[in-house]
């Protein structure tokens, strides 16, 4: 490999030819090789996306001329385009504060710049990072990336599955089924019903994370290093969040308390809050639904899920809730996310909280694991999925709750004796119902109407 050499405050360091990233990339990529996961690219882009906008304001204040402000704006626009992915190489586990991240950005785009304008006049520190911190360039960042993501590939997925909800409760509004609760036997109730339930969850669920996503609209840009806004003009931070609101549609603002800004990231996990409570929700509705299709013909078998693949590598013929199960996987990850998100969001000291690269990385590791099962599950399983009708009807008929209809009639007590003599004589209820004399035929079958007790 061909190597140049590259320059910063602490020296020269020997870095790839053929890449755009300078010194301080380079050093964090030497010092730094802890573990797979590598900066999210959505938090690149959202760096490059602040840069862009910084630029602006700086030329527009007279501290950045149209040249370099132009040439700046091209390369982070080919950032945002994917052209330049393969220049940011760094780890999440480096720095707390996303220094390296931000320089490794600050200095793509000055090599790029530079490139473009066929001169060396542009400065990582001096130009592209000026009027600004990685303090508060980079939780500006994860604010805005987490903003983009959860719109651009949760709540989408989250509107799909309502409606697959939606057309499957008006599809099997007549199907009648026993209720459980305590995985005990209940009153019955409509397919449609159950399914209504887990509809219900998921559009509360988008109503809470939509909710949550307003305290992301607030960015720390304008404090740079401690929140007081040295190196920054006033209005720095408006100027360049009103760029960004014409940018990206969000209505980002400049925080009125830059201190809270760099110290907290209480926004962050409360919207992570919200995406763990979809999880939640995602896990319980899954496993019901395991549980609702086992068998085929030893267990419940209410419901009947598309046969995707085989199931087993012994057992011919064997299909799983293959579906339901990456789900769960994926929610499981997504409640170890939020422990991780906690414990970081409870740490750093006095100005700065200095675990940002594993909270964002964590925050975007479960909109992406969210939206992408549910994606699937909605797809692979739900869309295909149908009550066995035979089964549901045999279960309803079986059920010895269906006494409760009698209670308000003949007292809870007298209820409670028909369904006790049924299960030990294992004899219907109406045939327990007219052994004991407490109704005859005709009011036992009137009372007794599934119909009615739904």
């Amino acid at each position: 490999m061909e190597y140049k050499i590259e320059k910063d405050s602490m020296g020269f360091v020997e870095v790839p030819k053929d890449v755009y990233w300078g010194a301080q990339t380079q050093r964090s990529l030497n010092n730094f090789q802890i573990g797979r996961d590598n900066m999210p690219l959505e938090v690149i882009k959202a760096i490059a996306l602040i840069k862009g906008a910084c630029a602006v304001v700086n030329f527009h204040n007279g501290d950045l001329s149209e040249e370099k402000k132009d040439a700046i704006l091209q390369s982070t626009t080919e950032i945002i385009d994917d052209k330049l992915s393969s220049n940011f190489p760094l780890k999440v586990f480096q720095t707390g504060s996303g220094t390296q991240s931000n320089m490794n950005v600050n200095e793509v785009i000055a090599n790029r710049a530079n490139e473009i304008l066929s001169k060396n006049i542009l400065h990582p520190n001096d130009d592209v990072n000026k009027s600004q911190s990685s303090n508060d360039v980079f939780p500006s960042a994860m604010h805005i990336a987490a903003v983009m993501k959860i719109s651009d590939e949760l709540i989408p997925s989250m509107k799909n599955m309502i409606k697959i909800f939606e057309n499957l409760e008006e599809k099997y509004d007549d199907v009648i089924k026993i209720g459980r609760t305590h995985l005990q036997d209940a009153t019955p109730l409509k397919f449609s019903q159950e399914l209504s339930g887990y509809r219900e969850m998921i559009s509360i669920n988008l109503n809470m994370i939509e909710e949550s996503m307003k305290g992301l609209l607030s960015l720390a840009i304008g404090g740079t290093a401690v929140g007081t806004g040295i190196n920054a003009k006033p209005g720095f931070g408006d100027e360049v969040c009103e760029i960004l609101r014409e940018k990206t549609g969000f209505n980002f603002y400049s925080s009125k308390n830059k201190f809270h800004s760099l110290t907290s990231k209480d926004q962050l996990s409360y919207a992570h809050g919200a995406l763990k409570a979809l999880a939640c929700n995602l896990f319980k509705m899954a496993t019901d639904i395991k549980l609702l299709c086992s068998g085929p013909r030893c267990g419940l078998g209410e419901i009947k899920l598309p046969s995707n693949e085989p199931g087993s590598s012994i057992m011919p013929g064997k299909v799983n809730p293959t579906q339901a199960e990456a789900m769960t996987m994926a929610c499981v990850q997504v409640m170890g996310n939020d422990t991780v998100i906690s414990i970081a969001a409870a740490n750093g000291n006095f100005e700065l909280n200095v675990f940002m690269p594993v909270i964002i990385n964590n925050f975007l590791h479960s909109v992406e694991l969210l939206a992408d099962s549910i994606k699937s599950f909605g797809n692979n399983c739900l869309i295909g999925m149908e009550p066995d009708k035979e089964v549901i009807e045999k279960h309803l008929q079986n059920s010895l709750m269906l006494v409760t209809a009698l209670s308000p009639v003949i007292g809870y007590e007298n209820a409670a004796k028909i369904s006790k003599l049924a299960y030990e004589e294992n004899i219907s209820l109406k045939e327990a119902a007219l052994r004991l004399q407490l109704v005859d035929s005709e009011e036992f079958d009137k009372i007794v109407d599934v119909k009615k007790m739904v």
